[in-house]
């Protein structure tokens, strides 16, 4: 239903995009206004070929949705799923005196009232009204203040629409046919792609560099203070700096001799050395530090702090600050800006007071300058909505909510806070050796004297060896020329690392920098890598697949232009000049599609398919030997002349190394023979499938008749097949194991005139009587089950779901859920490991492991659990029946 406000002096239709928003923007509207959803877009390009109109299917750019001979025109269609709600809108504009198009604003919102507009044909005044905020002044100067569709933003959105459907609809068919059925390619996840592949690729490529130096303990000989003693690593001998990670190029190479790269033999002696030896305070450097504010948060930001602080993805973090922002909670949450109104910097700077003091707010408002260069949007940056605003406490939220708004309020509010203040300190200590060697070590230390803004708020690191900003390390009182005593001389080993895998938080920031699609749009891109399986989590880490190998190779062998990182950037310029009338969209599709300027076009890039190796592009020899990793259609395996073995689902592209696929080569290849059937004679044989180990027999060829009549495979006879228990191993299952096994399902007798029939299904094993069954304990129970323990457990009330038996216990203990607060334990269920705060559910994704999985990835996938569960039903009081009423005349229908 409609929220409705009465009518006084005529009546208004606002149309907003979601219910939520319709229901809370109807409670600040006076009388004579009806507020509805559209539910999102209200049409579109043709998803499929039975949504195209009859008239156009025999076009040849129909399949495409766009009209590519003829100005690009797209050819939109009402969604099924909104048809309904469009009649809805047409009825209520029917009663309406005007229109107002109340969608966000930005180009999505834009083109959705654009849509409403030319559907519905409204004959009343229409207006455009917007605002950043759902609170009860800013609706009512939005209805106050209403202004005109901009077209230019229309254009824009509609040129990406375009571009998105013909690089989608072009491209991906041809990863249908040289790489997999049913995969997709996109404007922006391809690139997304290519840089986690790319990622990938250095870390495989990259070699460890070993290096040592020396860490020591030194003592001021002063018991009072505190503290007295302070550790120092060893920086250079005899001039020359001592080499550390930075100095090493990633092939484990130093970039340049100027170093000295000490082994551990060649540490150890110098230690030797200076073991004896007199050391002093050479200098002491101090410096004032400072640290400013961190801007309020833009949707980036704001993704990635939830991703570090509180474990939620991309995707999940929109769609809790959706709900925010729809019940008045928070501003706009897809923004590029992080200015303040005048009005949200004195709520902000008047709160700080409140909580801080005075003395903790600067004089003059802190103002902040997008260092975005395509900054789009017109909007504040997200805050906490209201001319005063709550804290976390005063709103009444709880949950993820909760915890969102807590995060996006304390950054506001630190946003306008003075800066924190320190010292710095970098002391250097000086010492000789027995062989005559001049060593320098190296400490420094940093204290904050004034906390500022640091009170209210400290972002997080993605760098666990970065030290946060509020983070201290006091150094003893030390003085230019002073004695100091060794108390310690360590060797300490170091290796250099390979750079680290993106993270949801670091791919968003890669992009944003990379200038590489919508900063909105984020969420949904790395939501559809993973969904598609081009991407999947280890951790919070972000692992490609080597199917995205495969697709990466494709397109950049064959399509480099569409997944170059400056073309993509482009692009989104060129959108940008058409949202600011600096340029046309058709001559900009029209280079796109059909090229110029000597570039070529998509269109000719997609029409000579035959020069594409579909072999050759999904083959990628293992470095160090002479195997292949094939990506086939069934997944990924290795290939040897001719042998071939897969790899391992949840195994990453940088651990396959020459030594790990000759490792799999070693492992049984499942085709192992183990013997005959002393019955049937067939031969028994063990093997690994897509779907784990198992057996089967191998049946003898049929013998030929004369008139070679074909047999119907339905017909053909089948071998007996069994999955092995989990207690067994490819590697020693016997002859006689395979044999009980190929029992199954076993004739246990006779009960009440039925069969009872032992059998392992998907959810362990079981008995079967007709339609009854009861669950075994055990595997190895199927074998030796009898007819009277069956009568027994038959006897026996079913039990249902995991109360049929004793809960195992947990594999892991995790602690605390951040959002729920209690306790999080990894457990093994019927479809493998899971992780469970008692409430709520979420089984570890591909790459996961009960070894390594932390409190904080199990947070995340409880928390996307959670999203994707249905609403509780609401529960109504069925009313008795009422007594029946003498039969009347029926009343005429409506």
């Amino acid at each position: 239903m409609p929220a409705k406000n009465g009518s006084a002096g005529g009546t208004r239709l606002v149309i907003v995009e979601s219910p939520a928003k319709a229901k809370t923007i109807a409670g600040y509207l006076g009388r004579g206004y009806i507020v509805e959803s559209s539910i999102g877009h209200i049409r579109d390009l043709p998803e499929k070929a039975d949504d195209i109109p009859e008239r156009y299917k025999g076009e040849a750019w129909a399949r495409l949705g766009v009209n590519v001979e003829h100005a690009f025109e797209p050819l939109y269609v009402v969604n099924n799923d909104k048809k309904s709600q469009v009649n809805k809108l047409k009825q209520l504009l029917k009663d309406a005196d005007e229109l107002y198009l109340a969608t966000d604003e930005d180009r999505e919102g834009e083109a959705i009232a654009w849509h409403l507009r030319e559907v519905l044909k409204p004959k009343v005044p229409v207006h455009r009204m917007v605002f950043h905020e759902i609170t009860p002044h800013a609706i009512q100067e939005a209805v106050a203040n209403p202004r005109d569709l901009n077209l230019r933003l229309v254009d824009a959105q509609e040129t990406r629409r375009i571009l998105d459907r013909l690089y989608g609809y072009e491209v991906s068919p041809v990863l249908w046919k040289k790489v997999k059925p049913r995969l997709s390619a996109g404007r922006v996840q391809s690139v997304a792609t290519r840089l986690v592949v790319e990622r990938e690729r250095e870390r495989m490529a990259f070699t460890v560099a070993n290096y040592w130096d020396l860490q020591a303990l030194f003592d001021t000989g002063h018991p009072d203070e505190r503290p007295r003693d302070f550790t120092a690593t060893l920086n250079t001998v005899d001039g020359k700096r001592v080499a550390q990670g930075r100095d090493f190029a990633s092939t484990g190479q130093l970039k340049n001799n100027d170093v000295l790269h000490l082994s551990e033999a060649a540490a150890g002696e110098l230690a030797a050395r200076l073991a004896d030896s007199s050391y002093a305070v050479k200098s002491v450097e101090r410096k004032p530090y400072t640290r400013k504010p961190y801007a309020p948060f833009r949707t980036t930001t704001l993704q990635q702090e939830a991703s570090r602080k509180l474990s939620f993805s991309a995707k999940y973090t929109m769609q809790v600050a959706q709900r925010l922002y729809e019940n008045g909670f928070i501003t706009y949450m897809r923004t590029d800006s992080i200015t303040l109104s005048e009005t949200a910097v004195a709520a902000a700077r008047s709160q700080a007071i409140k909580l801080y003091g005075a003395a903790y707010v600067p004089d003059k408002p802190r103002v902040y300058a997008s260092k975005v260069k395509s900054a789009q949007e017109a909007h504040e940056a997200i805050r906490p909505s209201g001319e005063e605003f709550r804290t976390p406490g005063e709103t009444g939220l709880s949950g993820d909510m909760f915890r969102l708004y807590e995060l996006i309020w304390q950054r506001t509010v630190a946003s306008q806070m003075k800066d924190a203040q320190g010292e710095s300190i970098t002391v250097k200590v000086a010492g000789r050796s027995n062989a005559g060697e001049d060593v320098e070590f190296n400490a420094s230390g940093r204290t904050i004297t004034f906390y500022g803004f640091l009170k209210a708020y400290v972002e997080s690191v993605d760098d666990s060896s970065t030290d946060r900003d509020d983070s201290e390390k006091r150094l003893p009182t030390l003085e230019e020329g002073q004695a100091l005593e060794l108390a310690r001389l360590d060797v300490a080993a170091h290796a250099t690392k390979p750079p680290a895998r993106y993270t949801e938080a670091s791919l968003v920031k890669e992009l944003e920098e990379r200038e590489i699609g919508r900063p909105s749009t984020y969420a949904s891109i790395i939501g559809t890598i993973l969904d598609r399986g081009y991407v999947f989590k280890k951790g919070t880490a972000l692992v490609p697949s080597f199917l995205a190998f495969a697709v990466v190779n494709l397109l950049e062998q064959h399509f480099g232009n569409l997944v170059d990182y400056d073309f993509t950037a482009e692009m989104e310029k060129v959108l940008d000049d058409i949202a600011n009338d600096r340029a046309e969209r058709v001559p900009e599709l029209r280079r796109f599609y059909y090229g110029g300027d000597g570039d070529e076009g998509l269109k000719e890039m997609v029409t000579d398919l035959g020069e594409i190796d579909a072999k050759e592009i999904s083959s990628f020899p293992v470095r160090g030997s002479d195997i292949v990793l094939r990506v086939g259609r069934y997944g990924p395996y290795l290939d040897r002349d001719g042998a071939r073995v897969n790899v391992p689902e949840d195994m990453t592209p940088d651990e396959l190394t020459a030594e790990k696929a000759e490792e799999l080569f070693s492992r049984p290849t499942g085709d192992r023979e183990l013997g005959h059937d002393p019955v049937t004679g067939n031969m028994i044989v063990a093997k690994d499938g897509r779907f784990g180990p198992y057996v089967t027999e191998i049946l003898p060829a049929p013998e030929e008749t004369a008139k070679k009549t074909r047999t119907k495979k339905a017909d053909a006879p089948k071998p007996r097949t069994s999955s092995l228990f989990k207690t067994m191993s490819l590697d020693t299952v016997t002859l006689e194991d395979a044999l009980k096994l190929l029992s199954i399902p076993r004739v246990v007798g006779d009960l009440e005139g039925e069969q009872v029939m032992a059998h392992n299904g998907k959810f362990g094993p079981y008995l079967k009587k007709g339609t009854d069954s009861r669950s075994l304990a055990s595997e190895d129970d199927l074998f030796s089950v009898t007819i009277e323990q069956a009568k027994e457990l038959f006897a026996q009330p079913k039990q249902r779901g995991r109360g049929r038996a004793a809960a195992a216990a947990p594999l892991r203990e995790l602690g605390d859920d951040p959002n729920s607060k209690k306790p999080v334990v990894v457990k093994e269920g019927r479809f493998g490991p899971y992780v469970t705060d008692g409430e709520t559910n979420a089984s570890l994704r591909k790459g996961d492991t009960v070894e390594d999985i932390t409190i904080e990835r199990a947070g995340e996938l409880l928390a996307e659990r959670r999203e994707r569960a249905p609403a509780p039903k609401k529960t109504t009081t069925r009313k008795a029946p009422a007594k029946k009423a003498p039969a009347k005349k029926p009343a005429a229908k409506p």
